[in-house]
């Protein structure tokens, strides 16, 4: 009884807060983090965590599609997991393959119309997740309505060293100009360009960093935050919805911003009154009552 009250509850609570919400971001980027720690709070091994977490990367894609979010980028393997234990890797390099081809296979990416996209250092990674990466993306490479990128052997800092020396051998050969050298070169030279830039970076599992993820595409557009307490298996659909509801809020804080400064300047300007008060009538309308949550109510946790 009391776990049907319980869902019911968080059901409501879910449809209140979709109901809040003005729109979604474009690029959703997601740490997955916690996949271990899930498995060792159970005393299961490790393949059970990054098994359990696959089924939730299942689910948010799904979650994603419906709510209208055109990009989602997934942490998936770091340059950083090269140093994990040899059973380890190797572990996970299973389960990638299979989840790729799984994935190009699903009736559901089809419907959806999902585009797969491996970005990072690929060519460092196994033959056998190279041709896996290959069948998934050939699979879906006709499709646009939900674009999924899977960095594998993917560093921040990595891809932005990539970029500076593809630049400075297209300076060298004489193909490129250092006067022509801009912000749009830069990103045609980097392996995570879509187009988008990222709106929200999700992190479960408790830690508050970034971890080298996505920092131009990211950084660049100041993109919101959301750390997260939950290992990535144990990642729920609400705990998405609150996420974009942290991109809100740090959207209409935005522009709030925007439109002070924009009347501060009009005043050092000496514009006239009217013009002014019109914009802090816009400024005032501002509907920002997006802090309420229900973290500590018992019905609602976990």
């Amino acid at each position: 009884m009391l776990q049907r009250v319980r869902r019911w509850a968080l059901d409501l609570y879910e449809r209140n807060l979709e109901q809040e919400f003005s729109g979604v971001p474009t690029h959703v980027a997601v740490i997955q983090d916690g996949n271990r720690r899930y498995a060792d709070a159970r005393d299961k091994g490790t393949a059970v965590g990054y098994r359990d977490g696959a089924k939730t990367t299942e689910s948010v894609l799904e979650w994603c599609a419906d709510l209208g979010i055109e990009e989602l980028t997934l942490y998936t393997f770091s340059t950083e997991n090269f140093n994990r234990p040899p059973e380890q890797r190797e572990e996970l390099f299973d389960l990638i393959e299979s989840k790729l081809r799984t994935f190009a296979d699903e009736p559901e990416i089809h419907d959806k119309e999902v585009h797969i996209h491996a970005i990072g250092q690929t060519e460092r990674l196994p033959e056998r997740v190279r041709e896996a990466i290959n069948y998934a993306e050939s699979k879906t490479a006709e499709y646009d309505n939900l674009n999924l990128n899977i960095a594998l052997a993917y560093g921040g800092r990595a891809e932005l060293l990539d970029a500076a020396r593809d630049t400075a051998r297209a300076v060298e050969r004489g193909t490129l100009s250092p006067d022509e050298i801009d912000v749009d070169e830069i990103e045609r030279r980097l392996y995570s360009h879509s187009g988008r830039a990222v709106d929200l970076i999700i992190r479960t599992g408790g830690d508050e960093r970034t971890s080298n993820f996505l920092p131009w595409h990211a950084n660049g557009n100041e993109a919101a935050v959301f750390f997260c307490t939950p290992y990535w298996p144990e990642f729920r659909r609400v705990d998405l919805l609150r996420a974009i509801r942290t991109y809100e809020s740090r959207q209409e804080s935005w522009h709030q911003t925007r439109v002070q400064r924009a009347i501060t300047l009009l005043r050092v300007l000496g514009a006239d009154d009217g013009l002014r008060a019109r914009l802090r009538r816009q400024f005032d309308d501002l509907d920002t009552d997006l802090d309420i949550d229900v973290e500590d109510d018992p019905a609602l946790s976990d």
